[in-house]
């Protein structure tokens, strides 16, 4: 039985740490996401970082991805930045993968 015990332990410390990596992951992404975002609206330093945190916490009014998108969507609508959705959603894919690396790297 202890064998059973410790490969299910195991089983979860896993999950834990690749839902932890996971949340570090989108959370960086989301951050580098605000950056090119707040860069495209002509916000720089404080203002490009204060606009990066708050693209950061939007993503805790649901799960997935569609808070963010509708976040940066609003703020580019608002600013009259003309872009596709599906611009936006590269971007957030492409800065997905950076935000791995970087994690990965750090």
């Amino acid at each position: 039985m202890s064998g059973i015990n410790d490969r299910e332990k195991a089983f979860e410390n896993k999950y834990a740490h690749d839902q932890e990596l996971k949340f570090r992951v989108e959370s960086r992404r989301n951050k580098l996401l605000g950056l090119w975002a707040a860069a495209l609206l002509g916000k720089a330093g404080d203002d490009a970082d204060a606009y990066a945190k708050d693209v950061v916490v939007s993503d805790f009014e649901e799960a997935g991805d569609d808070d963010v998108f509708r976040k940066i969507r609003a703020d580019f609508d608002a600013a009259g930045i003309t872009t596709t959705d599906e611009a936006i959603r590269t971007q957030m894919q492409a800065l997905l993968a950076e935000a791995m690396t970087q994690i990965q790297n750090s």
